[in-house]
């Protein structure tokens, strides 16, 4: 029929597609990623499987099976066993062809059986969730002409196209190439934008790779994340406990590095890294180029970016310009031969808590005779370094 159950004008039909699309959204960011692909989260039952069923209506992805192809994601990231790299694959791949990339990881049984402990395995998932997973899109199709008619149709495939584009394409895509980024973990992921409205919050991709268990994808105060604050609505209504959230760095009085400092530096690296550049190497550079003449100047400037990123993630052109930046000044080739360091003691893959904390000693005591009054100053704080937990009630 022409007309469904409900006559809307087009602004109308537009808010319901935003609003339904918008539901799908928040149910993969908040039952797909936070609670179930990296449990920093619990849900009560009923809202899990509301969010369960919404999915199977409007993606048909099976949440095992959604929640082993990203947590292969974070296992292998970036490399050749990524399920979707744009580093590896290249981003119009990933963008334009998330989905078909998602299906291929899939068909992988092996990925299933190894990154998808945890998730449901009730009789409803087994019995029609996962082997009828597109008879969701057919209801959700029906339900859309019932209500709307033939723009009805529409609705159905801007809801069919919505996840793949956004979540499988710009996440995952644009999520790793391009946008700004808070922290330096080993991989390219990048914030889209601060605020996260659109995509629930994902547009917060380096955020959360840094610390991927938080429930809570913002970091700075200017960034807002629309799924964290579904997740406090749903903690006031008892219907969601959050489990874990990125930690806060804080700085006590101390007189030497302790075992709860160094735990607090291993915790929470990548906030140690982000404070390193911010107080150690940015004003170094800054002191290097007022004293610098004009051709040097050039040279450290054009090593800044790189001299800031992750040391892995240059490519030869980065590393040419970064080498070249550090031949200009020795303090800067200093700072930034103690930032190395400083992630080696946590990168070893023998590390003992003993080995931590002497190597910790060891590394305040020789910045503090490094006579470079930047990196003197960070690791006397270093030594009261501890991290502060955010209330989750």
């Amino acid at each position: 029929m022409l007309y469904g159950l409900f006559e809307l004008p087009v602004w109308g039909y537009v808010l319901v597609t935003l609003g339904l699309t918008h539901v799908t959204i928040v149910s993969v960011t908040i039952y797909l990623h936070r609670h179930q692909a990296h449990r920093g989260m619990d849900l009560h039952p009923a809202i899990a499987h509301f969010f369960r069923f919404w999915l199977w209506l409007t993606t048909g992805m099976v949440t095992s099976e959604w929640v082993a192809v990203h947590r292969k994601h974070h296992a292998k990231v970036e490399t050749g066993d990524d399920p979707h790299s744009p580093q590896v694959l290249g981003l119009n791949e990933v963008l334009w062809r998330g989905t078909e990339l998602y299906k291929a990881a899939v068909k992988d049984p092996e990925i299933v059986a190894a990154y998808a402990h945890g998730t449901p395995n009730d009789w409803i998932e087994r019995h029609v969730y996962r082997p009828y997973s597109y008879w969701g899109l057919g209801l959700m199709l029906l339900i859309d002409l019932l209500c709307f008619g033939v723009v009805g149709l529409t609705i159905w495939a801007v809801q069919m196209l919505w996840i793949p584009f956004w979540a499988a394409g710009v996440v995952n895509g644009v999520g790793h190439a391009l946008g700004y980024r808070n922290f330096e973990p080993p991989d390219a992921s990048t914030n889209i934008i601060p605020l996260g409205i659109l995509i629930g919050g994902e547009e917060l991709h380096n955020n959360h790779h840094a610390f991927p268990s938080s429930a809570k994808f913002a970091s700075k105060p200017w960034e807002f994340d629309i799924g964290w604050m579904y997740i406090r609505l749903l903690q006031h209504l008892r219907l969601a406990r959050v489990k874990r959230v990125a930690p806060h760095p804080a700085i006590r009085d101390k007189a030497e590095v302790d075992m709860e400092t160094a735990a607090a530096v291993v915790r929470a690296r990548m906030h140690v890294l982000a404070i390193y550049a911010r107080q150690v190497l940015l004003p170094t550079l800054r002191e290097e180029l007022q004293r610098a003449d004009a051709s040097c100047r050039r040279l450290l400037k054009r090593g800044r970016r790189a001299l800031l990123r992750e040391q892995s993630l240059l490519d030869r052109r980065a590393e040419a310009r970064l080498e070249n930046a550090l031949a200009q000044s020795q303090r800067l080739k200093t700072v930034y031969q103690f930032r190395l360091r400083l992630q080696r003691l946590w990168g070893s893959s023998n590390l003992s808590h003993e080995t931590l904390l002497t190597g910790l000693r060891e590394w305040c005591a020789q910045a503090e005779l490094s006579g470079i009054q930047a990196l003197q100053e960070f690791a006397r704080g270093l030594r009261g370094f501890t991290v502060v937990h955010p209330a989750l009630r």
